[in-house]
C-alpha cells in the first residue's frame, strides 16, 4: 500500500536531519538547529536553538540529562544534521564573544575532547584578537580579517574543503583542507558572550 505524500515527505526530512541525506534543492545549504543533547552543562541555547550562550558556572550537571552524545570537558556543542555530500553555506553572528570556535567535526568524535584538538574536528579560532587555522590542536594564523560581527563558513565534502568567508566582501579568507572519513556536523565552541547561527543558505555567487 503506498504511503500518503505528507507521510513520504515526513519519512524522507527525517532521514535528511538523521543521515545527511542530499538536499533536493541543491544550491541551498543545510538547515540545521543547535543539538541540545551535546551541549555541555555552560552552554544554554537560544531562539529556537538556533543561538548558544556560555555561563561562567552553568547548568549543575545533575540537573543536564545524561547522555553519551553530550560534551562532557569542554564548552562545544554540534549541529543536528549531518553532511556526507555536497556544497553548503552557513553563517555566524558574534555577539560579545571573544573567544570561541566554528567549524565542522565527525558526529562520533570523543566527547571528553575540544573542537579543533584532534584529528576528527577543523575548525576556526578566534582568541586574543586573532583567527587561527586548528586540527589536532595545531594552530595556523589567518591574516585579513578583523574581529567580525558576523562570519560565514563554506564547506565543500567532496573537495574535503572547509573555507572561512568575509561576509562583508563575500571572499574566501582561508580555506582548511581536511580528511573526512564519515558524516560531519557543523560544530561550535565558546568560553564568552554568544554565537547564533543563519542556516538554509544559497552558497554566494562567486564562492
Amino acid at each position: 500500500m503506498a504511503l500518503p505524500f505528507a507521510r513520504c515527505w515526513k519519512l524522507y526530512r527525517w532521514g535528511t536531519k538523521r543521515w545527511g541525506v542530499p538536499a533536493v534543492e541543491s544550491r541551498r545549504g543545510i538547515s540545521f538547529k543547535l543539538e541540545e543533547k551535546t551541549a555541555h552543562s555552560s552552554l544554554a541555547l537560544f531562539r529556537g536553538d538556533t543561538g548558544v550562550k556560555y555561563g561562567l558556572v552553568g547548568l549543575e550537571p545533575t540537573k543536564v540529562a545524561l547522555n553519551l552524545e553530550r560534551f562532557r570537558e569542554w564548552a562545544v556543542v554540534l549541529g543536528d544534521t549531518t553532511v556526507n555530500s555536497g556544497r553548503h553555506y552557513w553563517e555566524v553572528t558574534v555577539k560579545r564573544s571573544q573567544q570561541f570556535r566554528i567549524g565542522v567535526a565527525e558526529v562520533d568524535m570523543s566527547r571528553d575532547s575540544c573542537v579543533g584538538a584532534d584529528d576528527r574536528s577543523w575548525v576556526f579560532s578566534y582568541a586574543q584578537r586573532k583567527w587561527h587555522s586548528m586540527l589536532a590542536n595545531e594552530k595556523a594564523p589567518i591574516k585579513g580579517i578583523g574581529q567580525p560581527e558576523k562570519v560565514g563558513l563554506l564547506l565543500d565534502y567532496e573537495a574535503k574543503k572547509l573555507s572561512l568567508v568575509d561576509v562583508s566582501r563575500i571572499s574566501v579568507v582561508h580555506t582548511l583542507q581536511t580528511d573526512f572519513r564519515g558524516p560531519v556536523a557543523p560544530a561550535f565552541a565558546l568560553w564568552d558572550g554568544e554565537l547564533l547561527t543563519h542556516s538554509g543558505l544559497e552558497v554566494p555567487k562567486g564562492l
